[in-house]
């Protein structure tokens, strides 16, 4: 469940046994080598949340703030890789708190998707 109602069927997710979102975030935490979180400082409410899980569980978190987009893209590469990580948490603050968080997120995702993508396709 998404705060706009249900993900769409395309999304391979489980649901978590309550509709509470501090459960997600944990599972979502737990689940993946490392957290990455689009924000602007100071982190709020479930996203503030998130790097206090991360950090207590002792895996990698890294903030960049979606203004600093070309330089953003190079940190969390070199992150990513330092950290060997291959399942990556993404988070960030809500659509209703934050109007450009979505075309912000997605912004930083299509250019490391498409830097691992080419990454990938010129090792075969």
């Amino acid at each position: 469940m998404a705060e706009d109602g249900a993900i769409d069927d395309r999304y391979p997710l489980t649901e978590t046994s309550r509709r509470d979102y501090t459960q997600r975030t944990r599972f979502n935490v737990r689940d993946s080598d490392a957290t990455l979180i689009v924000a602007r400082r100071p982190l709020t409410g479930g996203t503030a949340l998130t790097e206090r899980l991360a950090l207590a569980s002792g895996k990698p978190c890294l903030v960049v703030h979606p203004d600093e987009t070309p330089d953003a893209i190079a940190v969390c590469r070199s992150w990513m890789e330092r950290h060997g990580v291959q399942t990556l948490n993404v988070a960030g603050p809500r659509h209703s708190t934050n109007a450009s968080a979505y075309s912000d997120t997605r912004r930083i995702m299509d250019a490391l998707l498409t830097f691992y993508s080419s990454s990938c396709s010129s090792r075969r």
